[in-house]
C-alpha cells in the first residue's frame, strides 16, 4: 500500500510524531509518501534518506510578539487558513491518482480528505481551546467537530480513560463520531543512561522562541552544573565564547536528540504535545514553559503541574534558578502509561486492512 503521510507545519512537533506511523509503515512492508514544506521534507529526508517526498506548502501562520495577542492574530488569518484549506482538499484529490495513493494520514491538517480514498486525521486536541470563554469554546467545538469527521477516521493521540496525558483536551464529554484513542507518538525509545546534565530543549513558533532562547541563554550563564542547551532554530546566532560547562546546539535530528533527553536530569522545554511525550515515554523531569498565548500549551503546563507531573513556569518573569529551585520538592509523579507509545501499531494495522 501507498500511504500519504502529512503533518501541520505549526512548529517540528507534527512532523516528529509521524516519524513513529512512517517507520511502522515501512517496517511492515507498506509505502509511505511524506508531504510537506521544504524544511519539512528536508528533516524527513534526514531521518529516512529513501523516503519519497513531495512539495506541500503549509498553513504559514504568523505569531504575535505579544502573547496575548496571539488568539486574536489567529482569528484575524483565518480566511488565509480556510483558503489553505480548500486548496489542500484540491491538491489531494488532484495528486492522489498520479502517487498512486491507498490511504491518507493527516496530522491536523483539515483538508487533506478524499471522496474515495480512506483518509485519517489524527489530532490530540479534540476539544480545542479559544481562550475567549465557553460560548466562543462551544462554538468552536461545533465547527471543529464538522471538520473533524469530514474524515473517514479521527485517530486522537491519547490513551483512553484516567490517567492520560492531554486532559480534557482529548477527552471531552462526548467525542467526534469518528474518533479513536490509539495511544501516544513519541520518535524516541526508553534507554538506561546515567543522568548527568540539565537540557535546556527550545522548539516552537517565532518570535517567541528566539525570545525564550535568549532569555534562557542570559540567564543559564549563571548555572555551574553541566549544561546542554539546544536552540530549536537554524538562525545564525552569535553566542560569544561559550562556558566551558555548556554544550551548544543548533537544530539536531531524533538519533542526536534521544540521548540528550535520557541523560538530562531536568529538561526546560515548551509544553507542546509531542515534547510531552517524548518526555512521558522517557520519564524525565521538567519545567514546562508555554508559548504565551498558545492556549493548549497554557492549559497544558497548567494541568500537568495541578496533576504533579511537570513543573510549571510562565514565560513572562522567568527565573531560571528559582524555577530549578521550586522543581527541587515538586513531586514529579510517573504517569503509569506503560507501552502506551506502542498502541498506535494494532491501530494503525488494522486500518490497512481495510484498505
Amino acid at each position: 500500500m501507498r500511504i500519504l503521510v502529512a503533518p501541520l507545519d505549526w512548529g517540528l512537533g507534527h512532523t516528529t510524531r509521524c516519524v513513529p506511523i512512517i517507520q511502522h509503515l515501512r517496517s511492515i512492508g507498506h509505502t509511505a509518501i511524506f508531504a510537506g514544506n521544504d524544511w519539512q521534507c528536508q528533516y524527513i529526508v534526514k531521518t529516512f534518506p529513501t523516503i519519497e517526498t513531495i512539495h506541500l506548502e503549509g498553513y504559514n501562520v504568523e505569531y504575535s510578539k505579544k502573547g496575548g495577542g496571539f488568539m486574536a492574530k489567529l482569528f484575524a488569518q483565518l480566511p488565509g487558513l480556510l483558503k489553505t484549506i480548500r486548496y489542500e482538499h484540491q491538491w489531494v484529490q488532484q495528486q492522489a491518482e498520479a502517487l498512486q495513493i491507498n490511504g491518507i494520514i493527516s496530522d491536523n491538517r483539515y483538508g487533506l480528505y478524499h471522496p474515495s480514498i480512506p483518509s485519517v486525521i489524527m489530532t490530540h486536541q479534540v476539544l480545542a481551546q479559544s481562550g475567549m470563554g465557553p460560548f466562543a469554546d462551544n462554538l468552536l467545538k461545533r465547527v471543529h467537530y464538522k471538520q473533524l469527521e469530514r474524515f473517514k477516521d479521527c485517530w486522537v493521540v491519547d490513551v483512553p480513560g484516567t490517567p492520560n496525558l492531554a486532559g480534557k483536551l482529548a477527552h471531552p464529554n462526548v467525542m467526534p463520531a469518528n474518533a479513536q484513542y490509539i495511544g501516544l507518538l513519541s520518535q524516541v525509545e526508553s534507554m538506561p543512561v546515567s543522568e548527568q546534565h540539565l537540557l535546556i530543549l527550545l522548539s516552537g513558533p517565532e518570535p517567541q522562541r528566539t525570545l525564550l532562547a535568549d532569555m534562557l541563554w542570559q540567564q543559564v550563564q549563571q548555572y555551574k552544573g553541566k549544561v546542554v542547551f539546544v536552540e530549536g532554530s537554524d538562525k545564525v546566532t552569535d553566542k560569544g565564547t561559550i562556558p566551558a560547562n555548556i554544550t551548544y546546539h543548533k537544530r539536531i535530528t531524533k538519533e542526536v536528540l534521544q540521548p540528550l533527553i535520557a541523560a538530562a536530569n531536568m529538561v526546560v522545554c515548551r509544553s507542546g504535545y509531542s515534547t510531552l511525550m517524548d518526555l512521558v515515554v522517557l520519564n524525565k523531569k521538567a519545567i514546562l514553559v508555554p508559548t504565551p498565548g498558545q492556549t493548549e500549551q497554557e492549559f497544558l503546563g497548567r494541568h500537568l503541574h495541578k496533576e504533579g507531573v511537570f513543573y510549571y513556569a510562565p514565560q513572562k518573569g522567568l527565573k531560571l534558578l528559582a524555577a530549578l529551585k521550586g522543581a527541587e520538592t515538586f513531586p514529579f509523579h510517573k504517569l503509569p502509561l506503560a507501552n502506551a507509545q506502542y498502541q498506535y501499531k494494532a491501530v494503525l494495522e488494522n486500518w490497512l486492512q481495510k484498505l
